[in-house]
């Protein structure tokens, strides 16, 4: 029985956090909605409108920036709860539809669609359903875009947004590559992007004309070789059904400089709260613990610690990241963003709740009521271990 050729599909939710707050808030329709930090704070545009984007406001922009350019926007707050479980809705959806679903983040997923022209039609059938099901389910738009690997798929949906839908077939990929800008490639950051402009070269079309030595030159043997497999349309085709979670981080940047250690131990605290509680709401424990601060001059610094045991106990978070922060290797100064993450996943079904201090072993069903208490008043309301000042929690 012959192989069916690898054909894969990009869905992409359009604008999707500001998208979900239009179809919520009629008021919001056809407005610039910008979702992030409020204006006179100091944090970043989470996602924005179409409308918003005409102004020239982007996601990661400075929000001092987008208030800037867009005075009259609205201004939303995230509401990570609800968009996630928008994403969840979806994704089960399209697992409903689609043997091979990979869910990239939070509002993307790949599929494998390969084989599939005897039960759910041709491709632009697929892509068609595709979007007319997420509309009729949520309200909300997708691009999607196909095409015989995961590049291919991903610039086709960038290529039809919004609300569109693209396919790309294999003898068509040379041609749909030439005139993009090379910067749509992936892993082309500003760095790379200015060496391989130097060299006059502007398309995808133009740098698969490069020779290879000369490309070496410029990036070395690694990415010259990777960018040229791009620009010839070479990528995998591979879909991680149940790709594993990487890691897990929160972090908080402060209205103003923080220098004083304890307002610093107290937000460290409850960003472990938090980080633990989502941890173990996915059942993952980790033993390598992550501290990433930020200070006044944007210098940014990470720091790792790997423990005997995995957790997901808020104590041993806590400890392990205030070890870190006071251990003599960071910088002295004023603190613009404290954050902290968990990763090295291990196979275990019940963490080992092992708090990094010595401290015991938490009962999973104490923790489990904590959780349920968090998940009914929307953040955490009582912690295990570690107080303010310090000293045990009773």
């Amino acid at each position: 029985m012959q192989t069916p050729a690898p054909l894969i599909a990009h869905i992409d939710l359009d604008a999707f956090f500001a998208s979900v707050e239009q179809r919520d808030n009629p008021d919001y329709r056809g407005k610039p909605v910008i979702v992030g930090a409020l204006p006179g704070g100091r944090g970043v545009v989470a996602a924005c409108s179409y409308e918003a984007r005409v102004f020239g406001i982007h996601s990661a922009m400075p929000i001092s920036r987008a208030y800037r350019l867009c005075p009259d926007g609205i201004y939303v707050r995230p509401d990570m709860v609800k968009y996630a479980a928008e994403s969840r809705h979806i994704m089960q959806l399209l697992d409903a539809l689609v043997p091979a679903v990979e869910k990239a983040s939070i509002d993307e997923a790949y599929l494998d669609i390969g084989g599939l022209d005897n039960t759910l039609g041709p491709p632009e059938h697929i892509g068609t359903t595709l979007r007319a099901r997420i509309w009729e389910a949520t309200g909300l738009t997708a691009s999607v875009g196909i095409g015989p690997n995961r590049l291919i798929a991903k610039l086709a949906s960038e290529a039809c947004k919004p609300d569109g839908l693209k396919v790309v077939r294999a003898h068509e990929v040379l041609d749909f590559l030439a005139p993009l800008p090379i910067r749509n490639l992936r892993g082309m950051g500003p760095q790379t992007l200015r060496k391989i402009a130097a060299l006059n070269i502007r398309t995808i079309g133009e740098l698969r004309t490069v020779p290879l030595p000369v490309l070496e030159t410029q990036l070395g043997k690694a990415a010259a070789a990777g960018f040229l497999q791009q620009s010839q349309g070479i990528a995998s085709s591979k879909i991680s059904a149940a790709r594993e979670r990487k890691s897990i981080s929160k972090e908080t940047t402060f209205s103003q400089d923080v220098t004083d250690t304890a307002r610093l131990r107290d937000t460290l605290r409850e960003l472990a709260a938090q980080l633990a509680r989502t941890a173990r709401r996915e059942q993952l424990a980790g033993n390598v613990i992550t501290l990433k601060v930020r200070y006044a001059g944007f210098e940014t610094f990470t720091r790792q610690a790997t423990l005997d045991h995995p957790t997901h106990d808020e104590r041993a978070l806590l400890a392990t990241g205030w070890r870190l922060f006071t251990g003599g290797t960071l910088p002295t100064g004023a603190v613009r963003l404290i954050g902290i993450g968990i990763s090295g996943w291990q196979a275990t079904a019940q963490a080992d709740l092992f708090a990094a201090d010595g401290a015991t072993v938490t009962n999973p069903k104490i923790l489990e009521a904590i959780d349920k208490l968090s998940d009914k008043y929307g953040k955490p309301v009582l912690q295990v271990g570690v107080g303010k000042g310090g000293g045990k929690k009773s």
